[in-house]
């Protein structure tokens, strides 16, 4: 834990490889201290479709799953650290947004074939 699910406009590959979102969402992950190393796991998904009001404005929109049992302070904790990883990418005229969900604990399961 934690799933961590970077969905993106895609125009962004002109300047930003999925890599680099990879490394700036892991980071941030890893530097809030509630997760060992091993326990974080990123994906990313690029939209060539998306719009935002009346507009097309580029976006990152992370969502990390969690299992419940963090506090809302550690919650915070967990987007506020991974969305300053974000601005450090030094993006302009581009949305950056984190997402905090809770998965209920008793009915997630795991298995590693």
């Amino acid at each position: 834990m934690p799933h961590c699910i970077i969905e993106y406009s895609a125009p962004l590959h002109a300047v930003l490889k999925p890599s680099q979102l990879i490394s700036a969402v892991y980071n941030g992950a890893f530097n809030s201290e509630l997760f060992e190393n091993s326990e974080i796991k990123t994906r990313v998904i690029p939209f060539d479709n998306y719009q935002s009001g009346s507009v097309k404005v580029n976006f990152i929109h992370v969502v990390t799953k969690i299992l419940s049992g963090r506090t809302l302070a550690q919650r915070k904790l967990l987007s506020q650290t991974i969305l300053a990883e974000l601005k450090m990418l030094n993006l302009s005229k581009t949305s950056l947004t984190v997402e905090i969900v809770e998965m209920e604990r008793d009915s997630y399961a795991k298995v590693i074939t």
